[in-house]
């Protein structure tokens, strides 16, 4: 402020200098309104706790490199980190939530995450993590939600787990967890969901979990289980859920009063090694899913009719005899799949399964390889319903011919049918990528940038999905606040299971007099994400328990008027007084900008006149007259390319060689000295893939450098054949307007991707960073490798992709420096073989011997050829330059 004063003190006369010290008196008068904004901290001891958290964490992606930042992790927006709005009453800030979904972490869980007392959601979903669940997060009594699953986590679940007095939902799924479920979680009063299949969890399922209350999901399936199915939990009157199928409860019954689960939707215990007779489930009233195949079942099926609701009965390969019931298949409108295949059962088939059926929907019948001898009524078969009769004596008959050979074979996969399609009328022009148009127009055209969530139903109580897709989206929408255009199911795949996993694509609202509403903000795409990330969407017993997979927001950052924060808020308050401070500081910095702007011109037209002097051989030293006159004085027309360094422009030199000028912006100058040192190290680099440096422009306050130009574009051109498109910006550019040197990072790292998987940075509304960082997440990425590669070593490939996407981070903050990624790729180039090796020979990376033969491809004409030289680039000593 003193100085700010003395600067003033200079440049004005008396009155005006009178004027300038009040307004900055009133100025630093409200700005001390504000202090108390910025008092409040994070507690330090939840800080420590989070830097022993990530020390713990082997980040190769550094997405957690916000948390090196220093700074407050509530306050400075550490990367999946959530707080407390106001302190509590420590006066502190706390962590509330914390999510790291899909960042490829492996590692070990730190015991330090007992220490964020205040923690209400632990989310690790979809990582590598390795080691055991530290007991000590059972010290976390605020928690509602852990989230562990799709990591490789061992040993047994902790005891002091069953004291988390708000558990609502424990998900520890597809890991290698053992050993088995405590008698403390008898304890857990107000959890929902057992979410634990896919774990190698074994003994008996304690009994006294049935006094839990609340339970409705019980997911255990796929573990080695063993003992019996507890009686018990036919007193759990809010399951709607109980699927444990591929366990070993050792030839014991299924509990007749498992007929009284009143509220049960889904039952599966396929492959339990079960015996005795199925139970009258005719008494559940909503049972729409039963799946009891692959045990030792025997006796009658029972005659009784099930639930009119049902879907879904699979009691195949089982020891089932008697005949087959008509009442208990008989006006069943729901029913999609009637499996008894593989039993003993005997007599007719009665037709009246498929008879007088009104549904139109699809119906598998599959009674293979029993003892069947005819079919009873007439026959009549509806062209929805699938039979499958091969393997039964009534196959004698050659009427039947069609359903009795191998040669039928019904196709039970949906995913290659449109879940969605266009109900509208309009004829819309095609979109530009990266946007699309909605699927269903109540309106104008519209095109728009979506949202992409990967979303998995894990226990849903149906077989087939495409007569739900409606009322499914239906349910979405209610839960996200949209309207029915914005949702869109771009394709769904069946799991093993089965569960059902899907990409959603989620469309900005259109606003006809807003012209930026086919882009999200941040604001909204982050309410949507924290929708599915606190697991807000409430459950239907139908659908079943979900888990999101994955998040990817194309999104163009809000500018500031989108997103209104604390502070931001504070100054909407005192926003009277602020605008009228404002506006008349605004005017006394245009005259102090307007002298200072006069003295700095001069001062560098001083020392560019000095340190022009300098003379570097092989290198012409321009006039700003020279620059100006080749390039028409810098019109719009000669511009060719724009980054983070500057504006780049097509010049005609007097001799009439043609030039490419590359001018620096306000903010790339460099020093004199620095600038005069580039300039002797590009002197001096030469390589036949690297335009070369004609001359240089250090005069008038401006640094522009020249070089050859190159008739036949750029190596992007040379790779899509594209223009300069969106794929290759910044996204904080379409925030800020600016571009950095970071930006030039960004589009490097989509250049080092194009090399690789010789894709373009967006094709038919594919993006290439979230392509691969999709395939590299899931293991695949050699499956987006560029056919036409020759062979090549796999552990180099996997470190030049983990530095482009590194490169192409969205937070700029995440990107390394261009220094950084020079020292990489030489670290990469040193690794590699000499030019000279045949690329059939063996070649090493790091410990990697193995090379890898892409696949082949016949519909590829065009060939990459190899760049590769082992002649030095540069001769002579290097100085330390800034690389732009």
């Amino acid at each position: 402020m003193i100085s700010i004063f003395a600067c003033c003190s200079k440049m004005f006369p008396s009155r005006a200098w009178s004027f300038v010290a009040v307004l900055l008196l009133v100025w630093s008068s409200w700005s001390s309104l504000l202090v108390g904004a910025d008092d409040l901290k994070t507690n330090p001891d939840e800080v420590n706790a989070l830097l022993e958290i990530k020390r713990s964490l082997i980040d190769v992606n550094n997405n957690l490199s916000s948390w090196n930042r220093g700074g407050d992790p509530c306050k400075s927006k550490w990367i999946g980190v959530s707080c407390s709005i106001a302190a509590k009453e420590d006066g502190h800030l706390h962590v509330t939530e914390l999510h790291l979904l899909n960042m490829n972490l492996s590692g070990n869980l730190s015991p330090a995450l007992g220490r964020l007392s205040y923690l209400e959601i632990l989310d690790f979903l979809w990582n590598n993590i390795s080691g055991s669940i530290p007991e000590e997060i059972g010290n976390i009594k605020p928690l509602i939600r852990l989230l562990l699953s799709g990591n490789q986590l061992t040993s047994s679940l902790p005891e002091k787990l069953g004291y988390l007095p708000n558990l609502a939902l424990i998900q520890i799924n597809d890991n290698q967890i053992s050993g088995s479920i405590p008698e403390s979680f008898s304890n857990l009063n107000k959890t929902m969901h057992f979410h634990m299949h896919n774990n190698l969890i074994n003994g008996q399922i304690p009994p006294e979990l049935f006094t839990l209350p609340n339970l409705k999901h019980f997911l255990l399936d796929n573990n080695n289980l063993s003992g019996s199915l507890p009686p018990e939990f036919s007193k759990m009157q809010n399951l709607t859920v109980l699927q444990l199928d591929n366990n070993n409860f050792g030839g014991t019954t299924i509990p007749g009063s498992y007929s009284n689960m009143s509220k049960l939707f889904k039952l599966s215990l396929r492959n339990c090694n079960l015996q005795g007779p199925i139970p009258d489930l005719s008494r559940i009233p909503n049972l729409y899913y039963v799946d009891l195949s692959s045990n030792h079942l025997d006796g009658i099926i029972p005659p009784n009719k099930l639930s009119p609701n049902i879907t879904t009965i699979d009691i195949s390969n089982n020891n089932l005899t008697g005949t087959i019931p008509a009442a208990s298949f008989l006006d069943l409108p729901k029913l999609q799949k009637l499996i008894l295949a593989n039993n003993s059962l005997r007599g007719s088939i009665p037709s009246s399964i498929w008879q007088n059926r009104i549904s139109t929907e699809r119906l598998k019948i599959d009674f293979e390889r029993n003892q069947l001898s005819n079919i009873s009524g007439g026959f009549g078969l509806p062209l929805t319903v699938t039979l499958r009769l091969r393997g039964n004596p009534l196959c004698s008959s050659t009427s039947l011919a069609n359903f009795c050979g191998s040669q039928r074979q019904d196709n039970d996969d949906e995913s290659h049918m449109n879940p969605s399609t266009n109900s509208s009328t309009l004829e819309c022009p095609q979109c530009p990528t990266p946007f699309e148009a909605p699927r269903t127009l109540p309106f104008s055209c519209f095109c728009a940038v979506p949202l992409r969530i990967g979303y998995r139903l894990k226990s849903p109580s149906f077989s087939y999905f495409l007569p739900y897709t409606s009322e499914f989206k239906d349910y979405l929408i209610k839960s996200l606040s949209l309207e029915p255009y914005q949702l869109e199911i771009e394709s769904f795949e069946w799991l093993n299971g089965p569960r059902l996993g899907m990409v959603l694509k989620i469309f900005p609202a259109y606003n006809s007099s807003n012209s930026d509403s086919n882009i999200f903000n941040v604001s909204e795409a982050k309410r949507i994400e924290n929708i599915f990330t606190t697991w807000s969407i409430n459950d239907t017993p139908f659908f079943g328990p979900y888990e999101l997979r994955y998040f990817i927001p194309y999104v163009f950052p809000a500018s500031p008027k989108d997103a209104i924060s604390m502070g931001a808020l504070i100054g909407i308050i005192l926003g009277g007084i602020a605008a009228a401070v404002t506006l008349s500081a605004i005017i006394s910095l245009v005259i102090v900008r307007a002298n200072l702007r006069r003295s700095r011109l001069l001062s560098k037209r001083q020392r560019s006149y000095s340190m022009n002097l300098i003379k570097i051989n092989g290198v012409k030293s321009f006039t700003y007259s020279e620059m100006a006159l080749a390039t028409n004085n810098f019109s719009s027309s000669s511009q060719v390319g724009q980054g983070g360094y500057g504006k780049v422009y097509k010049g005609i030199l007097e001799d009439g060689a043609v030039v490419a000028i590359k001018r620096a912006q306000e903010g790339s100058l460099q020093g004199q000295r620095e600038f005069l040192t580039e300039i002797d190290f590009l002197s001096r680099l030469h390589h036949r893939n690297l335009v070369s440096l004609v001359g240089y422009c250090n005069e008038e306050g401006e640094q522009m450098l020249v070089y050859e130009f190159m008739s036949r574009g750029t190596l992007r051109d040379q790779l899509s054949g594209m223009q300069v498109k969106i794929g290759y910006l910044d996204p904080e550019y379409f925030q800020t307007h600016q571009l950095s040197d970071k930006s030039d990072v960004y589009s490097l790292g989509v250049v080092f991707l194009e090399l690789v998987t010789g894709m373009p940075p967006i094709s038919h509304g594919k993006n290439i960073v979230r392509e691969v960082t999709i395939a590299y997440q899931s293991g695949m990425i050699f499956s987006m490798i560029d056919r036409r590669m020759n062979s090549y070593p796999p552990a180099c490939v996997e470190k030049c992709v983990t530095l482009a996407l590194k490169c192409s981070q969205d937070e700029t903050e995440s990107r390394p420096s261009m220094a950084e990624v020079v020292r990489e790729l030489e670290n990469i180039w040193l690794s590699m073989p000499e030019s000279d090796i045949q690329i059939t020979e063996l070649v090493t990376c790091s410990d990697h011997t193995r090379v890898v033969d892409p696949p082949s491809s016949s519909s590829s004409s065009t060939q990459i050829s190899n760049v590769s030289s082992s002649n030095h680039v540069i001769s002579g000593d290097i100085s330390t330059i800034t690389p732009r």
